[in-house]
């Protein structure tokens, strides 16, 4: 990598349609708090020796007045803070899946995977409970009270027969409604627990939180409990997926980031049986899944969103790999590609670069995978730079409000 006396850079051009008043942003947040590694403010990245106060390419974070989790993926474990941070590079509390804090690799460094995980990604805590998605280890992890120590087993596993089990679709040729294949993403909406069941391009639901090992009431986005093909084995259309990985809700509105495809989905209701979705955004039609990287990125773009948050009216989405946060009012209109307010991470609407192109700054992003909204805090797993970073949004939300 070049240092940043020789780097160049050029402003992209606009795609085709967009004006150049459609790419400023009022860029309303602003970072309030670094977790990870320090960084020399170059462009080499903070360091993600595991400790108590470094992360290696974390991908999933829940904040909530009482703590912080964070899915520390490339470590393969499980962060929490037992109270919500206020100072930079503040240190975790508790560590899961791995015997101490300087310890790292799947499966608690060959323990086996009941002793730790294998690409943990994916994390929430519901009324007490911590459920974790162990993506590589094809489960969801189920802690029936929130672990105060280090170490602290899981009760039981969704997704596997038990704690020790860890194959793909339970060893089986084809999915079924017990199993899963790279879960990224799970969420919690409207009395539903929702799995991104990524490697099987489709979405498991549960109608209240499964105790044990219980069948997904709902498989969205193939045609039978069994199909795991790439878009329903045809073109992209409005019921088929390529890489579901995140869910979020907005009053009866459910969004779907369908990270493969560049686009996220959304229905007007959560849908009870296998259907079509309503709207998207991301993209110009139901039957498209365009990208190019280098072309002005604009409000309505999207690469490979893996995210989705909200809070209140506000749709937050990682538009990953163009290095960014969009933010949208909700609920959305039943249109097609609805362009966002508002933009973190970078200057404006159309740059994406990692980084900026300049260096890691509290105010850049690289690779975010994972967002949480909390009364008005956006915790952004900033993967690319080994941190995780908490934005105040209250402008954003402010904003949002003066347009309703």
């Amino acid at each position: 990598m070049p240092d940043t006396q020789t780097i160049r850079l050029s402003r992209p051009k606009m795609a085709p349609g967009v004006q150049a008043e459609a790419m400023s942003a009022p860029c309303a947040a602003r970072p309030r708090l670094w977790l990870g590694a320090e960084s020399s403010f170059g462009l080499a990245l903070p360091d993600a020796t595991p400790s108590d106060a470094t992360m290696y390419a974390p991908r999933g974070v829940w904040l909530d007045d009482d703590r912080l989790v964070v899915c520390d993926s490339g470590n393969h474990r499980v962060l929490i803070w037992n109270s919500v941070p206020v100072d930079n590079h503040t240190p975790a509390d508790v560590v899961l899946g791995q015997p101490d804090f300087a310890t790292e690799g799947p499966n608690a460094r060959g323990a086996g995977p009941e002793n730790g995980f294998h690409l943990p990604t994916g994390v929430i805590v519901l009324d007490g409970k911590l459920l974790v998605a162990d993506a590589w280890n094809h489960r969801v992890l189920v802690w029936r009270t929130m672990p105060d120590a280090s170490g602290a087993p899981p009760d039981y596993a969704i997704g596997q027969g038990d704690l020790t089990q860890s194959d793909v679709n339970r060893g089986q040729a084809a999915a079924s409604r017990r199993s899963m294949n790279w879960p990224y993403g799970i969420a919690w909406i409207r009395g539903r627990l929702y799995v991104a069941d990524t490697g099987n391009r489709r979405v498991l639901a549960w109608e209240g939180l499964p105790d044990g090992d219980r069948p997904a009431d709902l498989v969205l986005g193939q045609p039978d409990d069994t199909g795991s093909e790439e878009n329903r084995g045809g073109p992209v259309a409005a019921d088929s997926f390529r890489w579901p990985h995140d869910f979020a809700g907005v009053g009866d509105q459910l969004f779907i980031a369908d990270a493969g495809n560049h686009r996220v989905l959304g229905w007007n209701k959560p849908p009870a049986v296998d259907r079509a979705a309503d709207f998207l955004l991301g993209q110009e039609g139901f039957d498209r899944a365009y990208e190019l990287p280098y072309d002005a990125q604009g409000p309505q773009r999207l690469r490979f969103p893996y995210a989705v948050a909200s809070e209140g009216n506000v749709l937050a989405v990682a538009d990953t790999a163009n290095n960014r946060v969009l933010f949208w009012r909700a609920p959305l209109e039943p249109a097609v590609n609805a362009p966002a307010f508002d933009v973190v991470g970078q200057v404006d609407f159309a740059s994406n670069g990692e980084n900026r192109w300049q260096s890691v700054m509290p105010e850049t992003l690289c690779w975010p995978y994972g967002l949480c909204l909390h009364r008005g805090v956006l915790a952004v797993a900033d993967s690319g730079n080994n941190r995780v970073m908490l934005w105040d949004c209250e402008k954003v939300f402010n904003d949002a409000a003066e347009d309703r």
